[in-house]
């Protein structure tokens, strides 16, 4: 994968080579659109016709793009059935995982957190364990493949059961069961609607019985009590994108300097007790989680919350469908709400203080952090 150097606006720092946390990044969502084709040959899986010519990475890539942009979370999932038919064998998640690790160190990634489901690679016979345990050796892989490089990075998966199926309690018992063997945190998704965190109220509790962090996806394609549901069902330490949050938080006026708001009671919650909020302002756009604020990244409350005060981190989500990068998402960010290298400093610091690591190795990541920016 080529990743390309993103910069602040006016010349400044290179975002690329800041040292960065990833927390909400789909496995199933950065595939190399040159593995995609590949695997879907190996195992004889038929990609869709790109306008009639030959499939190439480049093209493939196109129609990913396309697809997503679609305003709508729903659609814009479809995407993964192919993602996901080319990840059913031990050798194309352990591939995928070690491409992906690869990736995240080429965008200066330094600590990761991978999110994938389990369930949805087993129609080629493997086991759930074997399905974590595959990921696992490509993230191991992909790490040494980065010390060859004289660099390293950290990575933990997050595993994911889906919010529509019946199997929470299982996913929630296979994540703790993995816990000394990569796996750092659960989490649900899929459509979000219709699907409360209160389903998994069993998964829940267990994962509370045995001290194990969660983050839910919630306020993306719902609301505040799809929020709710993931702070108080869930138990949830950070909100999946989080975004309409801001639904709660109404702006009383505003005159040449400021900006009056009241804050209702569960965004002064979140707030208060420092509950990070996953925001990935492409993919917000795309599937149209912000549109009853606007369609374009201005509109976005990405900079309302992080004003306020709200632990706001950034995120890719899913880089192939929004092509995209972390640094690009910074580099957005930057050029759109006029931050400077602390705001992206803070942004770090507040992933990296959210991260399902140990207290004492996000202290000495957030270390790492500062030593990064200082020297840019």
């Amino acid at each position: 994968m080529t990743t390309s150097d993103f910069f602040l606006p006016g010349g400044g720092a290179n975002i690329t080579a800041l040292p960065k946390v990833s927390l909400h990044d789909h496995l199933d969502g950065g595939l190399r659109p040159q593995t995609i084709i590949e695997l879907a040959d190996e195992i004889g899986f038929d990609l869709p016709q790109m306008d009639g010519s030959e499939t190439d990475a480049a093209a493939l890539a196109d129609w990913f793009a396309k697809k997503a942009d679609s305003g709508s979370l729903v659609e814009y999932l479809t995407t993964f059935d192919i993602t996901t038919a080319v990840m059913q064998t031990t050798a194309g998640l352990t591939r995928v995982a070690r491409e992906f690790v690869e990736d995240l160190d080429a965008d200066g990634v330094i600590y990761g957190e991978i999110r994938w489901a389990p369930e949805q690679h087993l129609t080629r016979g493997l086991s759930l364990n074997a399905t974590v345990e595959a990921v696992q050796e490509g993230i191991e892989e992909g790490i040494e493949a980065v010390k060859q490089a004289g660099r390293d990075i950290r990575i933990g998966q997050l595993v994911t059961a889906m919010r529509h199926a019946d199997r929470g309690l299982e996913i929630a018992e296979l994540a703790v069961r993995h816990r000394n063997n990569g796996v750092v945190g659960f989490d649900i998704a899929g459509a979000e609607a219709g699907f409360p965190a209160g389903n998994q109220r069993e998964a829940f509790d267990y994962l509370a019985a045995h001290y194990f962090p969660t983050t839910v996806h919630a306020g993306e394609a719902d609301g505040l009590e799809s929020i709710r549901g993931a702070l108080f069902d869930g138990r949830a330490l950070r909100l999946g994108h989080g975004v309409r949050l801001a639904e709660d938080i109404t702006v009383d006026r505003s005159d040449d300097e400021n900006t009056y708001v009241e804050l209702g009671r569960l965004s002064q919650w979140v707030k208060d007790r420092e509950i990070a909020l996953e925001l990935s302002p492409s993919s917000n756009l795309q599937t149209g989680a912000i549109a009853q604020w606007g369609d374009d990244l201005i509109d976005h409350p990405f900079d309302l919350l992080y004003q306020l005060g709200f632990c706001v981190t950034v995120n890719t989500d899913n880089r192939l469908m929004s092509r995209t990068s972390l640094s690009r998402e910074l580099a957005l960010l930057a050029e759109t709400f006029d931050y400077d290298l602390t705001d992206l400093e803070v942004f770090q610091l507040n992933a990296a203080g959210s991260s399902f690591l140990p207290f004492e190795e996000r202290e000495e990541l957030a270390d790492r952090i500062s030593a990064g920016f200082e020297k840019a």
